[in-house]
């Protein structure tokens, strides 16, 4: 799976998989979570490690202010509902208006590379997150990747449904960890 998005993301085609078989589907779309996961989790600790060698104030993420601003129910249908239908809708549906366009590559990497770094809203504005947002955003571009990936192959609602389980994975145990009124340091 990995050969076959890497062979997509360097050189995208709008190809539908054939394959309507669900078992098939729900598996490359666990797989796919699995690498988004991955590669977030591997990205985050080089974010971390960035920010601890180079003494980096990235100040404060979105979810920290939100945790003080709003119960923690809202986060859950921010991130799990609301943003993969709304951000799907935005940053993968258009791809269908260009499915037989030779500059499809084009809108794919320009929707991905939007998409990516959107999520610099996440943290406070400040020349060091500028500077840094290519490192930062990276998670997302990845996810925005394998999101185009889906989006193409089986269709919006499959990358919706990759977006809000990829959102429950990290958010869930913050969460979880919110409401059970844990610390999160």
């Amino acid at each position: 799976m990995l050969q076959e998005l890497w062979s997509f993301i360097q050189n995208p085609t709008y190809t539908e998989d054939a394959n309507q078989d669900f078992k098939y589907r729900l598996r490359t779309l666990v797989v796919l979570i699995v690498l988004s996961i991955t590669a977030s989790i591997v990205l985050g600790l080089t974010i971390g490690a960035f920010e601890g060698l180079f003494q980096l104030d990235l100040g404060k993420h979105a979810i920290d202010d939100f945790f003080e601003n709003y119960p923690a129910i809202y986060l859950f249908l921010g991130a799990v509902v609301l943003a993969p239908v709304l951000e799907e809708i935005l940053f993968r549906g258009p791809m269908v208006f260009f499915k037989h366009k030779s500059y499809f590559s084009v809108i794919y990497y320009t929707l991905t590379l939007i998409f990516g770094f959107y999520h610099i809203t996440n943290f406070e504005i400040t020349s060091t997150t500028i500077l840094m947002s290519p490192l930062l955003v990276s998670p997302q571009l990845f996810v925005g990747s394998a999101l185009g990936f889906i989006r193409v192959r089986f269709g919006l609602s499959w990358a919706v449904g990759m977006h809000a389980l990829y959102n429950f994975v990290l958010v869930g145990p913050i969460i979880l960890l919110k409401v059970l009124n844990i610390p999160l340091e």
